[in-house]
């Protein structure tokens, strides 16, 4: 085996916008690699064909998707991030929860000193933790 990744799958043409979108809430993110559709292609052309998201170290491969499935993103599977500090945590849940769905609002549950879990605008799963 080579290597094992998380791999997100936007409908339409969501991918860009989406990493566009992390690369300017996390430090250190940026875009690796980025293939398009071309003419005659399945997708639409200049849609993200395969992408490659570095975020905190972690590689994330990213696809729009031409085909419309009957499924799309689940809290199932969520991005868990240790914030350093309050601010911190507080500016990534209003940015992420901005036209996405709180699903557990900033609050001491009593396994951390503070906790938060969103949907962002493009449906996928965050939860924010001060430890």
């Amino acid at each position: 085996m080579e290597s094992i990744q998380p791999f997100l799958m936007f409908q339409g043409e969501q991918a860009e916008a989406a990493m566009n979108f992390y690369a300017s809430l996390f430090p250190d993110t940026r875009i690796t690699d980025i293939q398009r559709y071309g003419p005659g292609a399945a997708g639409k052309e200049g849609s993200v064909l395969r992408a490659t998201l570095s975020i905190a170290g972690q590689s994330v491969m990213c696809i729009d998707s031409p085909v419309k499935h009957a499924f799309t993103f689940t809290p199932a599977f969520s991005f868990f991030i240790d914030c350093s500090s309050e601010a911190e945590q507080s500016k990534l849940v209003t940015a992420l929860s901005e036209h996405g769905a709180v699903l557990m609002p900033l609050a001491n549950y009593g396994f951390s000193r503070k906790f938060a879990w969103v949907n962002d605008r493009f449906g996928v799963s965050w939860q924010l933790n001060l430890p």
